[in-house]
């Protein structure tokens, strides 16, 4: 039975989608007000199956947070502390020596991001990548979000392009999608008033890719943003890849409440529901037909809806991290990791075909009988700072 039928209010966007056409803001609009997940499922998954089929990709890496002081404060954010708070910490390079001791010996890349440190000059971050290099040179560094280095060019009174040069010389390889946020000015200034400005980010990221470094992109939402600000959102992101081409994936970040001043001012605002995050993963796989990957993120929206996502467009489940306190500081439920045997069962089960992939999403492996079956691997804990 044809699930989009020609009366079906989705027709004509499903010829466009048969047809490899490009959706409007309207098309877009239209689909993230719909409530008929079904429709829009099955079109995503007809795009996401064209593009890589039953493949799903993760890589082996790991998290480190070098600091969680920060200048900026964002009301959505329940990490960035200020200097004095005594939750505060900035570690030392003997701690940052001692998480890389630790990083699984198959890993791929290292994803590095902390606050706004006013007290921390580039310097610190070059000494942070070159001793990654000097410990792990094969390891691919994703390190520092377009609003850290916009932070850098203050601090350190440089351009964004001296900033990227000297990373890129102490051996940063591609950048996070982090601090995008939403790309509307409105809702921008509410959650996040005093930070770098989406224009400002987009910019940062076309510098970067017309320097080689690929990055991922992503968006913040249920907060205080419209139906109309994500779909803006995804055709500005658009826009920039049919420029430069730099963009990996595109990773929807559902706002995580507690501990948050955000909820302290709008106190009727909710985690998101699973519904809602299908939703965002479908209609992203529609219109962001230059960007091959769309991610759903198994440390934010959970296991069990990571792999029905994998269904409704998203191809990608980052990887098994290790140590993460972005989002568990604002009170996310999940492991802070995953041993590569339980994402490659987590795949499976789903229906899918696990891929091992680098950062540049070269495949790595496709073999894992080696893994035990049905034994659930432990994951190194770690004493969170």
């Amino acid at each position: 039975m044809e699930i989009i039928t020609k009366d079906h209010p989705f027709a004509e966007i499903w010829e466009k989608v048969q047809r490899e056409e490009r959706l409007t803001f309207e098309d877009g609009v239209k689909l993230i007000s719909s409530n008929d997940i079904t429709a829009l499922g099955h079109m995503a998954n007809y795009v996401r199956e064209k593009k890589h089929g039953d493949k799903t990709f993760f890589n082996t890496n790991r998290h480190i947070n070098p600091t969680n002081i920060c200048q900026t404060l964002c009301d959505f954010c329940a990490f960035g502390v200020r200097m004095k708070d005594p939750a505060a910490y900035t570690m030392t390079m003997e701690e940052i020596e001692h998480r890389i001791d630790m990083i699984d010996p198959e890993a791929t890349e290292v994803h590095i991001v902390g606050g706004n440190n006013p007290a921390l000059r580039i310097d610190y971050y070059e000494n942070i990548l070159r001793k990654v290099k000097e410990k792990r040179p094969n390891l691919h560094i994703k390190a520092l979000t377009g609003v850290e280095i916009d932070h850098f060019t203050r601090v350190n009174k440089m351009s964004a392009e001296e900033v990227l040069d000297r990373l890129v010389a102490a051996g940063l390889d591609s950048m996070p999608g982090g601090g995008a946020e939403i790309f509307a000015d409105e809702p921008r200034s509410v959650i996040c008033d005093h930070k770098t400005s989406g224009d400002r980010w987009l910019e940062i990221h076309e510098i970067a890719h017309k320097k080689g470094l690929r990055t991922n992109s992503t968006m913040l939402y249920n907060h205080v943003e419209s139906l109309e600000d994500r779909i803006d959102h995804m055709i500005r992101l658009r826009e920039l890849q049919d420029k430069t081409g730099g963009f990996q994936t595109f990773i929807p970040l559902s706002w995580h409440p507690d501990n948050t001043e955000l909820i302290k001012k709008f106190p009727h605002l909710h985690i998101s529901t699973g519904f809602e995050d299908l939703k965002v993963i479908a209609v992203a796989r529609l219109m962001l037909d230059n960007i091959d990957h769309i991610k759903t993120y198994w440390m934010q929206v959970g296991e069990k809806l990571a792999q029905t996502a994998l269904w409704f467009g998203a191809d990608d489940l980052d990887g098994n991290v290790v140590e993460e306190k972005i989002y568990h500081a604002a009170g996310a439920q999940t492991s802070q990791g995953m041993a590569k045997a339980d994402l490659v069962k987590l795949i499976r089960d789903a229906g899918r075909m696990p891929v091992e992939r680098d950062t540049l999403y070269n495949v790595v492996n496709t073999d894992f009988s080696h893994l035990e079956k049905g034994k659930k691997a432990p994951v190194e804990e770690l004493t969170v700072l």
